[in-house]
């Protein structure tokens, strides 16, 4: 079962989020835009280790990012906090995706703290705004061993 907005809005809160009103939705709490990246080098994953490639930020103009097709790398502008008994899962927003873009972000474990990121994947031109809310941070309910203690813990805090 998936956790009220409020509920959300309340983990994000104890973890030092500012949210406002416009963030709370009746299911899950958006995530605004904190910042782009075009990766420039080569990731590797392996079987004993990974590495993430080195990342340019994109400028701004104007006030807003202007993304070409292509894929980038966005970061999230609040630090999440997935309580204990819960897992979280990122969904892009509807004008997103009725603008032909997309965004991809792996399964936020129990414990996870952090200001995430995703794959922004531009289908087409597009103008975003840093602060923009482009995604919705949902909660559900879930048994598991244990909390996260991967390397991405407390990323961009």
């Amino acid at each position: 079962m998936f956790d009220s907005g409020a509920t959300v809005a309340a983990a994000l809160e104890a973890g030092d989020a500012d949210l406002d009103g416009a963030q709370r939705q009746p299911n899950g709490v958006d995530l605004t835009v904190g910042e782009v990246f075009e990766q420039t080098t080569p990731g590797r994953i392996g079987r004993d280790g990974k590495r993430v490639g080195e990342r340019e930020p994109v400028p701004t103009e104007d006030g807003a990012y202007r993304l070409e097709p292509g894929t980038y790398v966005v970061r999230y502008g609040e630090p999440v906090r997935i309580p204990d008994g819960r897992i979280g899962f990122v969904l892009p927003r509807s004008t997103l995706l009725r603008n032909s873009c997309t965004l991809d972000t792996a399964v936020w474990d129990a414990g996870y703290e952090g200001v995430g990121e995703g794959r922004l994947d531009a289908g087409h031109a597009i103008e975003i705004e840093p602060g923009a809310r482009i995604a919705q941070l949902v909660l559900a309910e879930a048994d598991h061993d244990g909390t996260y203690e991967g390397a991405y813990q407390e990323e961009n805090l």
